[in-house]
């Protein structure tokens, strides 16, 4: 686990990198304790690589080069030989176990500084090895972990002696002065990640929310959990190394040597048997607006078919009109969001069928849902009051008042109570961004409206 600065190579840093020596010198230690190894293939795991949002992208080809020329430092040159077998027989692995990975979609050929960074330092110690070079995702941190079992299949597979580097920094928000501000959660993450990372707990790397770790803007959750995922029911022996936030972004260093086997360190399995558990539980406690949601997108996502609203629902789904908003998470991040602000439909039980659909298949910003993640799906329902023109933010309440704000035929809404979302500025801007008006755009036309949550 390594950090990937590229300030601490000196003719990119030019003397500041010896602000951060402490990080230098565990730097040093580690590249030295994985050269110690021996390894015949070195997996990079890079935030900055090829990401997409539904996809693991695994480089192909022979080779790669990269310098840090975008950094003022042309003659620092690499030149790495990828290792085809380990990546054909990845891919392989990853389709038999419907992980969504392979070697499709490159834009850019070119080592990326999350690669080399690390590689800077190892190439000291080591070069008689093979890379693989392997991009994160938007997917959830279970499927992070699943991609890290397969690189472990796949080493056995082959009689690898194989090293993982999960390259990230940790949070981007530890101090005012720092490049990107302060957050509280800036700190919180870094103490907490470190003691994870530290005790080598993974199992504790699925409990850190998306909300949270974007308020902390962290960089490397999703490589740590990768490389968990490599280290699964394996007994290790974990040394953390080094943390610093000198410059006000966290850069955390910690070792892992395989020691023998241990079927008890199952995290994912006992990850996925605790969400099952829980989302059995939701279900039990469900309302019939969020049932009817349930039950449609599991109907269409298995058959294709939209159910008919169905008989048994209270009158009031029946007789009133409003608008809905149908939200989906999973493992606490969303995973669709589809609504209406005004009714379209006769009733609401209508609304919640047509809105339900469309935010397990149309929501843009994901993949559809597919078959496996119905249980692990969380449902909400929100049915929309009216809504009022107001004249001032003072009108505006993050908890209890939902937003619409619009110019000309531009409208954005957000609904009220939102994780993450804490002041009223924060909530008008989000609405605004979804509605295309720039946030120093001139006024808008604000509303507000009253939901009603159903969980």
């Amino acid at each position: 686990m390594v950090p990937h600065p590229p300030l601490i190579i000196p003719d990119v840093g030019r003397g500041e990198e010896r602000k951060i020596q402490a990080t230098i010198d565990a730097y040093e230690k580690a590249a030295r304790f994985l050269a110690d190894l021996r390894p015949d293939t070195v997996v990079v795991l890079s935030p900055h690589s090829v990401m997409y949002a539904d996809y693991f992208h695994i480089s192909p080809g022979p080779g790669a080069k990269g310098s840090f020329a975008r950094f003022r430092a042309p003659e620092v040159r690499f030149s790495v030989t990828y290792d085809s077998e380990f990546v054909e027989e990845l891919c392989r692995e990853a389709e038999a176990r419907d992980v969504p990975a392979g070697t499709l979609g490159e834009r850019d050929k070119s080592l990326d500084h999350g690669t080399m960074v690390p590689l800077y330092f190892l190439n000291k110690y080591l070069t008689d090895y093979r890379l693989v070079r392997i991009g994160l995702s938007g997917l959830s941190l279970a499927r992070h972990y699943e991609l890290g079992q397969c690189i472990q299949s796949v080493a056995g597979q082959l009689g690898r002696n194989v090293a993982v580097i999960g390259s990230g920094d940790l949070s981007h928000k530890l101090k005012e002065e720092g490049p990107y501000g302060f957050q509280k959660e800036g700190p919180e993450y870094d103490e907490q990640i470190m003691d994870v990372m530290g005790r080598a707990a993974f199992g504790e790397l699925f409990g850190f929310s998306e909300e949270f770790c974007d308020r902390a803007a962290e960089c490397g959750h999703r490589s740590f959990t990768i490389m968990a995922g490599a280290l699964e029911r394996r007994s290790v022996k974990a040394e953390r190394l080094s943390h610093e936030g000198t410059f006000g972004v966290g850069y955390g260093i910690c070792t892992y040597e395989v020691t023998g086997k241990d079927p008890e360190r199952n995290f994912l399995e006992r990850y996925l048997m605790d969400q099952q558990k829980q989302a059995e539980e939701r279900k039990q406690a469900e309302d019939p607006y969020v049932r009817l949601a349930r039950k449609t997108i599991e109907t269409y996502i298995r058959t294709g078919e939209k159910i008919s609203v169905p008989a048994g629902l209270p009158e009031e789904m029946y007789d009133r009109r409003a608008g809905v908003f149908v939200s989906l998470k999973e493992e606490g991040r969303l995973r669709g969001c589809i609504g209406t602000i005004s009714p379209v439909r006769e009733c609401v039980a209508e609304e919640i069928i047509e809105n339900a659909v469309s935010a397990a298949v149309r929501d843009p910003r994901f993949h559809r849902v597919e078959p496996e993640e119905l249980p692990l799906l969380v449902y909400s329902v929100d049915v929309l009051g009216e809504t009022e023109e107001i004249e001032s933010i003072a009108q505006l309440d993050v908890k209890r008042y939902g937003v619409v704000v619009s110019r000309g035929h531009r409208r954005g809404l957000l609904l009220p109570n939102l994780e993450g979302v804490d002041t009223v500025e924060e909530q008008i801007n989000i609405a605004r961004r979804k509605a295309g008006i720039p946030d120093d755009d001139g006024p808008v036309r604000l509303e507000r409206f009253e939901v009603v949550r159903h969980f």
